[in-house]
């Protein structure tokens, strides 16, 4: 199986979560498949210093960004077809609302890149599953609006502690047509009509060893699903 793990750059405040990234892959490989990384082949929002937290004066491409993480083994996401893909796995990040739309800024009136739009889609009309962590299930909700597809997704829960405005969060989510599911660290959300399994991740409070084994949880529950329709 080949499984496509669709980046936003390379650091958790403008670019993909890299912990949760190291996860997705680890997981893939070792429910014995094929891990596709991919990237958008634009320059990013911004580059945040992750020390100090402070913007840079500077500019930085996604797709090179994002190829450090992969090691090198990285693709222009506009040139992946669905039909060379099982799945897709978006891992989180501040670059899913930064990069790959433009929710930090616009919320749930802003733009989703095309390319990445262009893949969701097809992937769902295939009938292939998509997951998306932490923060990228906006970029699922961006993606499908106006599209006839109600996705049913989590980006946390607020009856647990979170550093995020889940609320607001899913606020937005709703206005885009989908439908936003409480979910704590310990759980995932999935949507069977429509294939889409979703995770909240770092969007809660909580260690690096609980962030792992809710990313293992959503790889897992796509292996059962891509298992049972064989």
């Amino acid at each position: 199986m080949n499984i496509g793990v669709l980046l936003s750059g390379n650091g958790v405040f403008d670019g993909a979560e890299l912990q949760e990234t190291v996860f997705v892959l680890a997981a893939i490989d070792r429910h014995g498949a094929t891990a596709t990384c991919m990237a958008p082949n634009i320059d990013q929002h911004h580059v945040i210093n992750h020390l100090t937290g402070e913007e840079m004066p500077e500019q930085r491409n996604v797709l090179v960004e994002a190829a450090r993480v992969a090691r090198g083994a990285i693709r222009d996401v506009d040139t992946v077809g669905a039909d060379e893909l099982d799945a897709v796995v978006l891992p989180g990040g501040f670059g899913a609302a930064k990069n790959l739309t433009t929710w930090a800024f616009d919320g749930p009136s802003g733009t989703v890149h095309d390319g990445t739009a262009k893949l969701l889609r097809s992937m769902h009309a295939a009938g292939k599953p998509i997951v998306g962590l932490c923060m990228a299930p906006v970029v699922i909700a961006k993606s499908f609006q106006d599209h006839n597809v109600q996705a049913t997704l989590t980006v946390g829960s607020t009856h647990e502690a979170s550093p995020y405005d889940i609320a607001g969060i899913n606020q937005g989510v709703e206005a885009t047509g989908a439908i936003p599911k409480a979910a704590t660290l310990r759980e995932i959300v999935i949507d069977n009509p429509n294939r889409i399994i979703t995770a909240p991740c770092y969007m809660m409070e909580g260690s690096i060893s609980q962030v792992q084994s809710n990313v293992d949880q959503a790889i897992d529950a796509l292996f059962i699903m891509l298992r049972s329709q064989q």
